[in-house]
């Protein structure tokens, strides 16, 4: 592992820290392929060239700028707060993750790397980077467990469909985290010719710094569309929390500026028992993926076992910004259960025409319990990162 010492600083103080959160705790033959990335991240983003072609597929191909689009239909039924749902369903694929997958896999090119290496919990992910290593013409390995291959099959298929190869996990708890340290793994074994696509804001720096700036655009619109409908800043912002990469989009531009920042995760079936994946609310600090953030972890420091209905949010950790965020009060995390999130998705469909995603509709339930109790001078804006496609046959079972 590497030695970078633990403590507790200011946000960007050190390379890769998020105050006392972050750093590379990593074997060592992955701190030159990490040194690697970070290079030719900043030299990629400072080209030109590199930055007109991902703006240009951002929006001719994933089909950027999402609307800001006013529920009208959810605030008039719950009364309260004005209720925006910023529409990352409506990106090609059907969530949030295209904004990330495009920026790597291009990111890939320009070093030189045909192979694409990534892991995927509720699939979206996985289709997003099959998808842009299809359209960039390059090699797709995408990691799975098993429990989530066995309640995403449409994704599967849509990866292999792309061209990609759906590597079964069988480990652990055949899950999220069992699929990212196998292709951790992978990525040790063929960092010279693979670039590793991760998914969300969290593992070793500059992964979560690299995935924050992809996914900010979502943040960047919502801020001037909402100034242009409303002429202000919202007064709360919403979006669930798994590894944390669409709230963080979200979240970034926005933080310290004046709105409320509100992280939801999975309150599974409840804390009593056990099975939940609230890391921020219910976990401590410790090191899971390379990076220091709070996880879910026993009495002696093993990471435990989570649960959630929607597979993106059945993760035992979380990015390291969002611990930074925590621990200086500027965003504040919830939880919601397997049942309210289900209630929500169908209370979204009633009222809006619209089928969430399970991770969203976790966001959803926030904004049903919140928006009564506030003013109706308030805008709440929810982030509603992924379409419910993939999810209907968990909704036709237990709806």
């Amino acid at each position: 592992m590497s030695t970078e010492r633990i403590e507790t600083g200011t946000r960007g103080a050190r390379r890769g820290y998020y105050g006392g959160f972050g750093g590379r705790f990593v074997p060592e033959p992955l701190i030159a392929a990490l040194d690697e990335l970070e290079r030719e991240y900043r030299s990629a983003m400072a080209d030109a060239g590199f930055r007109a072609r991902l703006d240009g597929l951002l929006a001719d191909y994933a089909g950027r700028p999402t609307p800001l689009y006013y529920a009208e239909g959810m605030s008039r039924e719950l009364g309260g707060a004005r209720v925006y749902l910023k529409r990352e369903d409506l990106c090609h694929t059907g969530s949030h993750k295209i904004n990330n997958t495009l920026g790597q896999c291009l990111l890939a090119s320009f070093m030189g790397k045909r192979r694409i290496i990534a892991e995927t919990g509720a699939g979206q992910h996985g289709v997003a980077c099959a998808t842009a290593a299809a359209l960039l013409g390059q090699e797709c390995v995408v990691y799975m467990g098993e429990v989530d291959i066995a309640r995403q099959a449409s994704n599967v298929f849509r990866m292999e469909l792309l061209g990609c190869e759906v590597r079964p996990v069988v480990s652990g708890s055949r899950t999220l985290k069992d699929a990212i340290n196998e292709a951790m793994r992978d990525w040790v074994t063929n960092v010279r010719t693979t670039h590793y696509c991760l998914g969300s804001v969290v593992g070793p720096h500059p992964f979560p710094e690299i995935v924050r700036e992809l996914q900010s655009v979502i943040g960047r619109e919502a801020l001037e569309q909402c100034t242009a409908r409303e002429g202000r800043l919202p007064d709360a912002l919403v979006a669930c929390v798994g590894g944390g990469s669409n709230s963080m989009g979200l979240f970034h531009p926005f933080i310290g500026r004046g709105p409320r920042l509100v992280g939801v995760e999975a309150g599974g079936i409840g804390s009593g028992h056990g099975e939940h994946g609230s890391s921020l609310g219910l976990g401590d600090p410790g090191v899971l993926h390379g990076a220091l953030s709070y996880l879910l972890q026993d009495d002696v420091g093993q990471v435990t076992e989570t649960h959630s209905v929607s597979a993106g949010l059945d993760y035992p950790g979380v990015g390291p910004e969002h611990s930074w965020l925590k621990e200086n009060g500027l965003a504040t995390y919830v939880s919601v259960s397997d049942d309210k999130a289900l209630d929500a998705a169908g209370f979204l469909a009633r009222t809006e025409g619209i089928i969430p995603a399970l991770e969203s509709a976790h966001a959803i339930a926030y904004a049903m319990a919140e928006a009564p109790r506030i003013g109706a001078d308030e805008v709440m804006v929810v982030c509603l990162s992924g379409r419910g496609d993939k999810d209907i046959e968990t909704l036709k079972e237990r709806l």
